[in-house]
């Protein structure tokens, strides 16, 4: 256990390193991210229409927290949008002229996946971890109720033998 620890603080470490400092004439990743965004012209229609896409099924998602096939529904619409981002970034790069200011739909994908897919990923991921505690909060119940099961049955046994 001690050695997986001391793994994961090696690698955190590193990871912070590489966050404030880079080789020379490289970018670090904040001024990276820094630059995508100052880059996006984030005032175009679509693109509030796409945040207030994602906030919307953000939304959906906590209100049906409780609701599990709802939930499997979202998660796998999510991933199947995911699935599908090539293919729409491809057909997005050819009609860009018609919704957007500037060309952001390039062919290794990034800013469609930074958009699109990032937060649908993000979303699948808050599903999972939700059918996880609800899993667990489940199986708690189940091995309760098991045990004063076996607890009544085991006070029945001993009246019985009296």
């Amino acid at each position: 256990m001690d050695q997986i620890a001391a793994l994961i603080e090696e690698v955190t470490a590193e990871i912070r390193k590489q966050w404030v400092t880079s080789s020379p004439g490289t970018p670090s990743v904040k001024d990276s991210l820094l630059a995508f965004f100052n880059a996006v012209d984030w005032t175009e229609p679509w693109l509030i229409s796409l945040l207030c896409f994602h906030l919307v099924v953000l939304f959906i998602t906590i209100k049906t927290r409780k609701n599990n096939n709802i939930q499997t529904g979202i998660f796998f619409a999510a991933l199947f949008c995911v699935y599908m981002a090539e293919r729409l970034n491809r057909w997005l790069s050819h009609r860009w002229t018609s919704f957007a200011r500037q060309p952001y739909f390039d062919h290794h994908g990034v800013f469609m996946s930074s958009v699109w897919s990032g937060p649908l990923l993000l979303l699948a991921c808050i599903i999972l971890v939700n059918g996880l505690l609800s899993l667990s909060s489940l199986i708690i119940k189940w091995k309760r109720a098991e045990l004063r099961h076996r607890a009544r049955m085991a006070t029945l046994k001993e009246q019985k033998s009296e």
